[in-house]
């Protein structure tokens, strides 16, 4: 339920901070992606280097990083994540919560946030029945604070009441209910191309170009936090795999398309990588190599199979939806229209890829969504943003996956 969600755990200085490692396990094996947020406090409990390596990302704990605050790093944070999570969720941390303090990272990012928060409160049973921390509560909650817990149980000061932080499967599957509230895409199967790919030469030559597989991997990404069952097929690229998502690499035009075709059936089919058109007709097992005085060789070329129009083809293994992508350096609108019509496809995604843009290997994006009813041009936005939208396009046009018939 939880593939290519984004959780921010913010770990807060309590003795039960050591289950927030436990969470983080049960979190990545359900396909969620964690970052964490450490307090000063928090660190006395548990190490950034133990947060680390479970969850294969970096530790934020310096709300005055040079690095991080050149980028605006505390909002940035808040709003990468599809959910915020306290836990150990403290009297402290409750209390500034409210107060709408922003003293340190932690309560800077939740005050930043526009992102839904859980808590789990832990804290002696005296500090969670005062009236402060029961004002403090009640607050948060009118603002839209979700909350989990906390249990009666021993404390580690050996007093018997409520305070005791929810166990990890709880918290897990709190996260899931509150996750499981906007999933159109539940149930239904998306193929992803993303990336550009490498015709080889010879064994140390390629065509290929610049593609950096950002935009295709945010779609990839996008659709999985929407409920879908999501497999990217890949070139070489440098960005990371998106949580949650079945990853096929590859190489080649050619092993792009037998990956395609070894998704099988799927509902949606995004066609976002630069995919070359041409390859070396005869590739050379051993190098080329260059000799004194001789004319450079002749390149032989020859078509890559066409992925998009393949795919695109009417017949019953045909997606519902088939969208492809169009970078393009001039009479950006023409050319995808054109190509919609021969391709076959449902939607062209396109782009200006001109140098001047910087769309390729950058972080933002200017598209126009081609369609049978027309052309939508789109604000420049941020690759992940222009993700977001179409997905939430592609929702719109599928929906929830009707039930199977019961049987008679």
């Amino acid at each position: 339920m939880l593939n290519g969600k984004r959780i921010l755990l913010i770990v807060a200085g309590g003795i039960a901070a050591f289950k927030s490692q436990e969470m983080i396990r049960l979190l990545r094996k359900r396909g969620a992606s964690v970052r964490c947020v450490l307090t000063e406090a928090g660190a006395r409990f548990v190490t950034p280097l133990s947060l680390q390596a479970l969850t294969e990302d970096r530790v934020y704990s310096d709300m005055f990083s040079l690095t991080d605050e050149s980028e605006m790093g505390h909002i940035q944070l808040s709003r990468d994540a599809d959910l915020l999570v306290v836990a150990p969720a403290t009297a402290n941390l409750l209390a500034r919560m409210a107060a709408g303090l922003a003293d340190d990272l932690a309560s800077t990012v939740l005050l930043a946030t526009d992102k839904p928060v859980l808590a789990a409160p832990a804290m002696n049973v005296r500090m969670w029945t005062h009236a402060a921390t029961t004002a403090n509560v009640e607050t948060l909650k009118k603002r839209g604070v979700a909350f989990v817990g906390p249990n009666d149980g021993v404390m580690a000061c050996n007093e018997y009441g409520p305070g005791r932080m929810s166990e990890p499967e709880e918290i897990v599957a709190a996260i899931e209910s509150l996750l499981a509230q906007d999933r159109p895409l539940a149930g239904r199967q998306a193929l992803v191309t993303s990336g550009p790919t490498r015709e080889a030469i010879d064994p140390v030559r390629y065509i290929s170009n610049h593609s950096s597989g950002k935009q295709g991997h945010a779609i990839a990404a996008a659709l999985a936090r929407l409920g879908a069952e999501v497999t990217l097929v890949s070139g070489p690229v440098t960005v990371a795999d998106p949580a949650g998502v079945k990853v096929l690499k590859i190489d080649s035009a050619d092993e792009m398309l037998a990956a395609c075709l070894q998704a099988g059936a799927v509902d949606v089919a995004v066609c976002a990588a630069a995919v070359a058109d041409w390859k070396a007709a005869k590739p050379t097992l051993a190098k080329i190599k260059k000799k004194p005085g001789a004319a450079p060789p002749t390149l032989e070329l020859a078509p890559n199979p066409d992925i998009l129009a393949t795919l695109s083809k009417p017949g019953s293994k045909r997606p519902k939806l088939v969208v492809g992508f169009a970078a393009e350096t001039e009479n950006l609108v023409a050319n995808a229209i054109d190509k919609r019509k021969r391709k076959g496809c449902d939607w062209i995604v396109a782009n200006d890829v001109s140098p001047a843009t910087g769309t390729f290997g950058g972080e933002r994006n200017t598209v126009h969504l081609v369609s049978a009813e027309g052309v939508e041009d789109w604000p420049t936005l941020a690759k992940d943003e222009v993700a977001e939208r179409l997905v939430g396009r592609i929702a719109d046009r599928l929906g929830r996956p009707r039930p199977a018939a019961a049987a008679e």
